[in-house]
């Protein structure tokens, strides 16, 4: 069976994994919305945050960015008004922009890719909306590299979700699961639900996530292959397609 498109995860797969602070991150978000109260603030959208996570991981419905600064602010008994909601968004952005970079070989692999008539497509479980990761792919000369980008602050469900997957086949004009191979970093959501959905899997470990495969009712959950370098993808993707199994 060959191979018509690939489809990447974005956070620690296309994107260098960012060791950061949290609170750094919502501090600007959190002087926006409760200037007198700040601290209380952050304390609320880091506990939002991780609660919606949580949701996340439970259930597979998304979330945005929105639901959470929102929620912090009911949290305080705070109004907050669209604009100052906007306007925290954007200083929630600003805070990480400087630890946003991507993997310097991501761009050649994927022109690689695309020469070889492969389409590209991106999956990303993300709260931000689609202007925060389009502006960073741009910045990176990374955007118009792709033939469809799916965030799933933008869908009803996250990955592992299969329509998480299904939509990014159709995204990218793919029938036949199989015909598709998905890269990514975390061993549940991106190799589980890829491989369950009927795509190939592609794990490229990422140290700052727990080490082995996810057991899903007892059964090792494992990839297809594993890469610790993008390049390597071109040597997997070169062999499915000509019906070889990878070296």
């Amino acid at each position: 069976m060959g191979v018509d498109a690939v489809i990447f995860d974005w956070g620690g797969t296309l994107s260098v994994w960012a060791q950061i602070d949290l609170e750094d991150m919502w501090r600007l978000a959190a002087r926006r919305l409760a200037p007198d109260r700040e601290q209380d603030m952050m304390d609320r959208l880091l506990a939002v945050e991780a609660r919606v996570w949580r949701r996340v991981e439970e259930t597979q419905r998304s979330a945005t960015l929105s639901e959470v600064l929102e929620a912090a602010g009911r949290d305080l008994g705070l109004d907050v008004t669209e604009v100052v909601l906007q306007e925290a968004a954007t200083h929630h952005l600003d805070a990480w922009t400087p630890h946003i970079s991507h993997d310097p070989e991501a761009a050649p692999v994927i022109r690689a890719l695309r020469d070889r008539g492969k389409r590209i497509g991106l999956l990303s479980n993300t709260l931000w909306p689609r202007e925060f990761h389009d502006r960073f792919l741009e910045r990176d000369g990374l955007l118009d590299l792709f033939d469809a980008r799916l965030y799933t602050s933008h869908m009803a469900r996250t990955k592992p979700h299969a329509s998480a997957f299904h939509a990014a086949l159709d995204a990218v004009g793919v029938k036949e699961p199989s015909r598709a191979v998905f890269v990514g970093d975390r061993p549940f959501d991106d190799i589980y639900g890829a491989k369950s959905t009927g795509l190939r899997a592609v794990l490229r470990p990422n140290d700052a996530l727990p080490a082995g495969f996810t057991l899903i009712d007892q059964e090792p959950v494992e990839p297809d292959a594993v890469i610790h370098a993008l390049p390597e993808l071109l040597t997997l993707v070169d062999a499915w397609s000509d019906g070889e199994q990878p070296p």
